[in-house]
């Protein structure tokens, strides 16, 4: 599929963005060779996905096999409801009596049910971690040929235009989106490595099993505004379901999940990121539903870092400029309506 291969090469795009920078600066610095700094980079990036998933890989094991507990915890609550509703079941058995009666029932003509079998967890685990690790791959050695040419990137830019002055808003538009990419993926990997601390700290304190598993899992929803804290509190509260065994009792981790990410997303990060980089709460909710449907999960972890590039590139366009100002989290005022 075009996906598989339009993703690692955003991915990689937007890693090298950040991490030019770093490679300009141990040139310039320390004389260091772009290919040498690259590989350094592309290297110690490998090594932390490396030895993340080796910490976390005990505890995820552990939940996985506890799969099957918490889907009975889960059935076991949906039970007790469906006894609660046990008129309206009533009333649906009674209807499809009726219409049995009504067809004369099934007849020995009547089509055989077939029942179509998923492939289980394992083999679409199997399947999909080929592609994976294919797709990792691919963007490392992309990212590092990216990050080895240094600055070939603008030069190349710079020639393609026509004009002095298209090659100075070029260069302009191209710098921009490096540092405010950088500024914002930087910024927003250390608050949510914060709310992830926050989070593993207090689910521990309740007595939640894994809760390093749990805060990791924190930091890496946050990347997605709005649904990945609703995704985060529901896989909480469904394990806690199944080992407090009270749906009162299992409410507390939410509920210190939910304030954590309401203290971040409303204090936190728009005291630190400010109003330059902040943006419309409704585009940035279009922008992750329709990455998240063109792209899937992954999609979704990329649809703010492309919304700040457009909202950057947006700035230097005029046309655009309604665009860029509908992305900001705030209108800009012309004079006329300050009178």
């Amino acid at each position: 599929m075009t996906a598989s291969f339009v993703l690692p090469v955003i991915i990689a795009l937007l890693f090298a963005l950040v991490m030019s920078p770093v490679v300009r600066f141990l040139r310039r610095r320390l004389k260091i060779w772009e290919p040498i700094s690259a590989f350094i980079l592309v290297i110690g990036t490998t090594m932390t996905l490396i030895f993340g998933f080796y910490m976390l890989s005990d505890p995820i094991s552990k939940i996985v096999n506890d799969a099957p507990r918490y889907a009975a915890a889960v059935d076991a609550q949906l039970r007790t409801l469906q006894n609660r509703l046990e008129r309206l079941q009533s009333a649906q058995e009674n209807m499809e009596k009726t219409a049995k009666n009504a067809t004369g029932g099934a007849g020995p003509n009547a089509p055989d049910e077939v029942v179509v079998k998923n492939p289980g967890l394992v083999e679409n685990a199997t399947t999909a971690v080929p592609t994976l690790l294919a797709s990792v791959g691919f963007t490392l050695v992309f990212l590092f040929f990216l990050l080895a040419s240094g600055d070939l990137f603008y030069q190349k830019l710079v020639r393609s235009m026509p004009t002095m002055a298209d090659k100075k808003r070029a260069l302009h538009i191209a710098h921009d989106i490096e540092r405010e990419l950088s500024r914002y993926l930087f910024t927003i990997t250390v608050i949510n490595a914060c709310l992830g601390i926050a989070v593993g700290t207090l689910l521990w304190w309740v007595g939640m099993p894994t809760p390093v598993v749990f805060g990791a899992l924190a930091m890496l929803l946050n990347f997605i505004p709005y649904i990945g804290a609703l995704i985060g509190m529901m896989i909480v509260g469904v394990i806690a379901l199944a080992d407090f065994g009270s749906l009162s009792e299992a409410l507390v981790p939410v509920l210190l999940y939910l304030a954590c990410t309401t203290v971040e997303g409303q204090l936190l990060t728009p005291t630190i990121v400010g109003r330059r980089l902040e943006m419309n709460a409704a585009a940035v909710f279009l922008s992750v539903a329709f990455w998240g449907w063109i792209w899937g999960v992954v999609g979704m972890f990329l649809a703010v870092p492309v919304m700040v590039a457009i909202k950057v590139f947006a700035s230097y366009v005029e046309p655009l400029g309604p665009f860029g100002d509908f992305l900001s989290a705030e209108t800009k005022r012309h004079a006329d309506e300050d009178d």
